[in-house]
Parts: C-alpha cells; sequence; structure tokens
C-alpha cells in the first residue's frame, strides 16, 4: 500500500509526502547479503549437509546436526554426540550500468565478510526414544553500501539476524518409521539506514533515516524418516511460519530544521517469516557411492506487503507519512532443488560434491537495492575425516551465483532520485564442524 503523495514547500522547495520505500524493506532484506539461500533464507546449519549442496538433508541423518534438516534423524544415532562448527561467507556484488539523475559511486561489494555458527547436542534415552538440544540461525544478512552510493536514498545499510534453540525429541515408531519434532524459540533483530535527498532544503545535507526492531516468537520444527530398505530412505521435514511483532524505533537525523522531525519514533513491524517443505531422498549404492537428491518448497508469498506504524510523531510527521506506511511486495513460493554424491574412499574419508538451483522469490518489476537477488546456482565440494570412531570432522566448500538482474527505482516520494542498474551476485562460503561421539 502506497500512500499518495502530498507536497509542502520549504524554503520555495516541494517537498513530497514520502510512500514506505523511506523505510521500505526493514526485514525483507533478501539482498545479496550473506543469505546462501535465497531470499533471506540461511542453509549454514551443517557442514555435513554442505557438501552435496544440501541434497539429501531430510534423509541422511549424518549427525547431531539432523536436529534441523529432520528432527527424526536422531533416531538413527546410536550413541550421544556433541556437533558444532561455522560457515563464512565472502559476497561480491557487482553492479554496472547504473544512472540515476544524482551522482555517486557503484563499488558494489556491499557485503562485509560473515560468520555464522551452529551448534548441536542428542542422546538416545533407549533403542527407540532420542532428545536433542540445537541452535543455529535460519535467516540473516548484512549490506553496506559505500556512503557515496549513488542508490543510498533506496538504501544504505541492512542487517537482520535471527538465531533459534531448538530443544527436539525423535520416536522409532518401527524397523520403516520414525517421528520428530520440537518448538523452536526464535529471536529477530533487524537495522535499516537509508538517505533523503533534503539537500536543495538542507544546505545541502541528506538526512538519514534509520529503523531498529526486534522479537522474541515461536514456532516449531517436525519430520518423518522412512527406511524403505537397507538402502534407500526418504524423509520429509517442515518448518513452521514464525510470526513476530518487531518493537524499536524510528531516528531522524538531518532533516531540515523548519520540519522539526529530527528525533527518535517508537516503531512496531509486523512480520511472518515463511514456512518450508523439505523432502529428500538418500540412496545407498554400494558401500561405498551415496547418492541424494532434495527439494525444498518455501512460501515466501507470505511477504506481501510490508507495513511500519511509528508512535509519537509530530502533526507535520504525521502531514509527510511518518506515521504509518506500507509497500507491496509481491513475492512468490519458490521450488529449490539439489542433487549430490558421497564417496567412502577410506574408513577414515569421505568425499563429498553437489549441485543446487534456487529461484529467486522476486520479479524484476519488485526488485531494489535491498533485494537484487536472482535464480541462485550453487556447486559445491566437500568430505568428511574420522580419525576415529569417536570424531568426525566434516568440510565443505561452496561456489554460489546469481543469474544477471536488473533494478529499477523510481522517485514516488520527491526524496528518493530514480535508480536503475544491473546486479550479478556471486559468494564463496567454507564451513567446518566438528563431532564427538561417546
Amino acid at each position: 500500500m502506497k500512500l499518495e503523495n502530498r507536497s509542502i514547500f520549504i524554503g520555495g522547495h516541494a517537498l513530497l509526502r514520502p510512500s514506505i520505500k523511506l523505510f521500505g524493506s526493514l526485514l525483507v532484506l533478501g539482498a545479496s547479503g550473506v543469505a546462501s539461500a535465497n531470499g533471506i533464507a540461511l542453509n549454514e546449519q551443517s557442514s555435513s549437509s554442505a557438501g552435496t549442496a544440501y541434497a539429501g538433508r531430510s534423509s541422511s541423518a549424518l549427525d547431531a546436526s539432523t536436529l534441523y534438516g529432520n528432527p527424526a534423524g536422531l533416531t538413527k544415532l546410536k550413541r550421544s554426540e556433541l556437533s558444532g562448527g561455522f560457515a563464512s561467507l565472502a559476497v561480491s556484488d557487482d553492479i554496472s550500468h547504473a544512472r540515476s539523475s544524482v551522482s555517486g559511486t557503484n563499488k558494489g561489494d556491499s557485503v562485509p565478510l560473515a560468520a555464522i555458527p551452529f551448534g548441536y547436542a542428542s542422546t538416545p534415552i533407549n533403542e527407540r526414544l532420542a532428545i536433542g538440544l540445537g541452535f543455529y540461525a535460519p535467516s540473516g544478512l548484512v549490506n553496506d553500501y559505500e556512503r557515496s552510493f549513488q542508490g543510498r536514498y533506496h538504501g544504505s545499510y541492512s542487517t537482520t539476524k535471527e538465531m533459534t534453540l531448538q530443544p527436539t525429541i525423535a520416536y522409532r515408531v518401527n524397523d520403516v518409521l520414525s517421528i520428530g519434532g520440537g518448538p523452536t524459540f526464535n529471536r529477530f533483530n533487524a537495522k535499516l539506514e537509508n538517505y533523503l535527498a533534503t539537500g536543495p532544503m538542507n544546505n545541502g545535507q541528506d538526512t538519514l533515516v534509520t529503523i531498529k526492531g526486534d522479537d522474541v516468537a515461536i514456532g516449531y520444527n517436525v519430520g518423518l524418516l522412512v527406511d524403505f530398505n537397507a538402502s534407500t530412505r526418504w524423509g520429509v521435514t517442515y518448518h513452521s511460519k514464525v510470526s513476530y511483532h518487531l518493537e524499536g524505533h524510528t531516528e531522524v537525523s538531518g532533516a531540515p530544521s523548519a520540519l522539526s522531525l529530527d528525533g527518535k519514533y517508537n516503531a512496531s513491524v509486523d512480520l511472518t517469516m515463511p514456512e518450508s517443505l523439505d523432502t529428500s531422498i538418500t540412496h545407498k549404492f554400494n558401500s561405498r557411492w551415496t547418492g541424494y537428491l532434495g527439494t525444498t518448497w518455501t512460501r515466501w508469498s507470505r511477504l506481501q506487503k510490508f507495513e511500519a506504524v511509528n508512535s509519537g510523531v509530530s502533526s507535520t510527521g504525521q502531514l509527510l507519512g511518518f506515521g504509518k506506511v506500507g509497500e507491496s511486495l509481491n513475492w512468490h513460493d519458490t521450488w529449490s532443488a539439489a542433487i549430490g554424491v558421497s564417496n567412502q574412499v577410506t574408513p577414515r574419508w569421505l568425499l563429498r560434491a553437489g549441485y543446487a538451483y534456487d529461484p529467486a522469490p522476486v520479479e524484476n518489476a519488485d526488485r531494489g537495492v535491498r533485494i537484487p537477488v536472482g535464480d541462485r546456482q550453487a556447486v559445491t565440494v566437500g568430505g568428511a575425516y574420522s580419525p576415529s570412531a569417536d570424531l568426525t570432522i566434516d568440510f565443505a566448500y561452496g561456489y554460489l551465483w546469481d543469474a544477471r538482474v536488473s533494478v529499477k527505482q523510481e522517485n514516488n516520494t520527491g526524496l528518493q532520485p530514480e535508480y536503475t542498474a544491473e546486479y550479478e551476485n556471486h559468494a564463496h562460503g567454507v564451513s567446518v564442524q566438528a563431532t564427538y561421539r561417546f
């Protein structure tokens, strides 16, 4: 929902009433940030799954990280396990053919190096029952353009962080079927900055708008695992939606003095992170070779619009549209797919490889500098080293690249000069995990 533009005259300059694009995409920041899955989702919850591009995640139950991939897989772990590690992503966003009515730079590479931690613990209670606890990041990104970025009026800085704690219980119903699940306790926080082109009425100075918000919410993760025979296993996992009511503040600084807008205002945003359904098959061809095939559906269509409510805004601020603002996002559901293979080279060494395709949830008409994602592909290699039956070290490397996409943002507010450009995003990622059994 866009608000009707309305003009106010300050020092002979028309100041249009701004729409949500002043604040837009506070949380829907699926930019070229650290997100390795498309949209704003992260895949980095396990190194043992990363080597096969996360194919087979719902059906493999390799270690305690199955708590995320498929909680039912805990029944396949015969000993207590502690498993943890991190992934690191180096992202590059190349900007070309940029145009705007204002001057500026387009350096790209707006994403700093990021590290994503994860950790799990599990233990069997008896032959049928197992429990576990895990923490991981289901989504998150960071995007920090240079101060002189030509598109700074549509987005200059963005960061979101989502962390999850998940207690889990799993039960082996019989020799064929296992089930598992647990609640997820989730914390989400975000920060957004962008500039407004108030220079002509403000002694050449832009106005900076900053929004911060956070919340804690509950969801759940459930799965089932089916052993068709000794060689073939199928799994399906459902990650629920998580509904947040973010509370924080909007801060305006450097605004024209005649507007009396500088200050902090209480802000709230309702945001629902979408549910997803993952299913995969793992097939053991022989004592050395294993294949993995998987697909994931994500309900990105939950992100159809965005609305922020600011309280304590002056009458001038209300007139300018700072009270309640909204924007259509028009994201759509996606199906991603992955295929992978592993080879048990020796009793101590295992090698992995995989390929994934993950389409973008946003069309050209809705893509901006905060969400310049395209259809994504990834190739991965990895392996595992087990010096003993008690310890395994998993590692993986992946190269991800997006299709080249166009960004076109209009000046609907009078304060955000139009900006068009082409983006081409790619990333290198590494992941390491240690699993100790006792």
